[in-house]
């Protein structure tokens, strides 16, 4: 049987399946996101979910960033220049490009970090 996410009964739970959501979870530092975390020697894959009007402030890195829209929209903005994205569209952020980006919707998102340490892991308790 397939399982269609889009699909799921419980829109209050993540949007991601349970193979996602089992990562590690990233240690966030603004409001309205999740990110769990496909760790690699060189490189980070991480998969966002970010609420309604959340915002990704302003910043750049020294390393290039490629993302993905799995569902959900956001505005873009890359170096003063403002792009839609909605499910299904592409994006690479050069290395040392000023970016930020809201959201207008739930929204998930997949980005590629071709640097190894952009997240880091929440801390463990116990």
């Amino acid at each position: 049987m397939v399982t269609y996410l889009n699909d799921s009964p419980n829109p209050g739970k993540s949007g991601y399946p349970e193979a996602i959501i089992c990562l590690p979870e990233a240690d966030m530092q603004f409001k309205g996101v999740r990110a769990w975390i496909l760790q690699a020697n060189t490189r980070q894959l991480i998969f966002f979910e970010f609420e309604a009007d959340a915002k990704v402030p302003d910043h750049s890195h020294n390393y290039a960033q490629w993302g993905m829209v799995i569902d959900g929209k956001m505005e873009l903005t890359v170096n003063e220049t403002p792009r839609i994205c909605e499910k299904g569209d592409e994006y690479v952020i050069p290395a040392g490009a000023k970016h930020f980006a809201r959201f207008f919707r739930r929204t998930r998102v997949m980005d590629f970090f071709s640097e190894k340490n952009r997240y880091k892991p929440k801390a463990t308790t116990t």
